[in-house]
């Protein structure tokens, strides 16, 4: 009988797990996939955002700006990457400027402080940014902005509630859930696991848990945005975040750089019907570079290396769920769109008092230990690397981005099990540098297979069973360049 079990391993439900885990609880953590951060988690802008990105009197706009507070600290404790780079939100024209002063005053209204955020003029944006826009006219500057990697930030804080006692059930997509009269019943497609209380953390298929219990008063539903990631030669492009003021028309796209240096453009906003859906598309990746132009008009396409795209869980509601459902016990955390990553340990902490005030008895975990290494070790210039030299530590794995035998070692040996090379990848970087794993994907193949006691053959880069059409990025130059 666990105490606690949260149903999704993305990075709200690993946010709130490790969260209990400061208490004498037992908790079970609860994912269908083979890996956590298999779903809106991996797939996102990586914005650590300022809190006047929500709206005053909202849940968002309450626990961006408290998220947004704990994340220095959390990087400390847990090493997985993080920057606070600051941000604009540029305006082009005079509405777009009006546009600007009402979110200023936003920001003060969620709780902003006036040091963090200014209007400024062209001259000051051109300081900060040399490269933006001369079309840029204004710009609200936000000092609390910053860039994580969300992949990682969740596998660390699932990794560290393992680490204390979660216990972690992996490829154990949730069927059905009954109540009883003082626990409930979760029927995985492994098990049933017994519980005295629930986190519904399920992301895109929150409602679809929800309806097993009857407590689907909301829907959610898919919002598709595509990304494009270039090349560590583009990252000069920018130094902070960068945003286009909304208008009726668009919201804009951003323009950033990512925790390890890349440039990154997007997203687009569609609406789409398949909760699975995370293909790619011409019409809009051309519409995100066009867009983004807008911003930094002189990045490279030539030097982009993929594009991907990510589900966000937009709920009928319009607003975060967090709330005890009509059925006693069982919790809501749902409709986690952005600035869901920022607002995630807040959430954790918020979800925590709701189980407390619905009965849940907190005694403190003298034994809980915050800290967890991170694996990614930066490397010098000095680094003396070689392909297949007999030294871990040495040995490159991934030439682009130098990642040794050793770093995929240790992600090896840590508390969650790893089983693909994608794996691998949120883990260490290996395969996200220029050649896209055409020189690494065999030798992490190779290296698992060694490892786990498998054959090559059995090895896969994913486990889905849908694999999105993502346009290839050498047709997508070939289409741009021909236009």
């Amino acid at each position: 009988m666990y105490d606690v079990s949260i149903i999704g391993a993305g990075v709200v439900g690993s946010a709130i797990a490790r969260e209990l885990a400061k208490y004498n609880l037992d908790i079970a953590l609860i994912e269908k996939e083979s890996d956590v951060s298999t779903g809106a988690s991996k797939a996102n802008t990586g914005i650590v955002h300022g809190g006047y990105v929500a709206k005053a009197g909202t849940l968002k706009g309450e626990l961006c700006i408290k998220g947004n507070a704990m994340y220095k600290k959390l990087d400390e404790e847990l090493n997985f990457g993080y920057q606070k780079t600051g941000g604009l939100v540029l305006a082009f024209d005079d509405e777009d400027e009006k546009t600007l002063r009402k979110t200023y005053e936003n920001a003060i209204k969620v709780g902003q402080s006036e040091a963090e955020i200014e209007i400024i003029d062209k001259d000051k944006i051109k300081e900060i940014e040399p490269h933006v826009s001369d079309q840029a006219q204004a710009a609200f500057y936000c000092s609390t902005i910053g860039v994580t990697s969300p992949f990682e930030f969740t596998i660390a804080l699932a990794e560290n509630a393992v680490d204390n006692g979660v216990d972690l059930k992996l490829e154990s997509e949730v069927i059905n859930i009954e109540k009883h009269s003082d626990y409930f019943e979760i029927e995985t497609v492994k098990e049933k696991v017994k519980s005295r209380y629930v986190v519904n953390a399920a992301g895109i298929y929150a409602d679809k848990v929800a309806s097993m219990l009857d407590a689907d008063d909301f829907e959610i539903y898919p919002m598709r945005g595509e990304y494009v990631v270039f090349s560590k030669s583009q990252g000069h492009l920018v130094n902070t975040v960068i945003f286009q003021a909304p208008n009726p028309k668009t919201k804009g796209v951003v323009t950033t750089t990512t925790t390890h240096g890349n440039f990154m453009i997007g997203p687009n906003a569609e609406e789409i019907d398949k909760k699975n859906d995370v293909s790619t598309t011409f019409k809009e990746i051309k519409y995100i570079i066009d867009q983004s132009r807008k911003s930094i008009p002189n990045f490279d396409t030539n030097r982009m290396l993929r594009t991907f795209a990510g589900l966000r869980p937009k709920s009928t509601r319009g607003d975060f769920i967090i709330e005890e459902s009509s059925v006693k016990g069982f919790i809501q955390a749902a409709g986690i769109d952005s600035p869901g990553i920022t607002s995630s340990p807040a959430i954790a902490k918020k979800v925590v008092k709701i189980l407390n005030k619905s009965g849940l008895e907190l005694n403190e975990n003298k034994d809980f230990n915050p800290f967890r290494p991170g694996i990614t070790v930066e490397k010098s210039e000095n680094f003396a690397g070689e392909i297949d030299h007999q030294d871990p530590e040495k040995n490159i794995i991934c030439r682009c981005e130098t990642v040794t035998e050793a770093e995929i070692l240790d992600a090896l040996s840590r508390s969650i099990p790893i089983k693909t090379t994608d794996a691998v990848k949120r883990r260490t970087r290996a395969k996200t540098g220029e050649c896209q794993a055409n020189f690494c994907g065999r030798r992490i193949k190779n290296l698992l297979s060694r490892e786990l006691d498998i054959a090559v053959e059995q090895i896969k880069d994913r486990d889905e069973d849908y694999v999105p059409e993502r346009l290839d990025v050498f047709e997508l130059k070939k289409k741009l360049n021909s236009k």
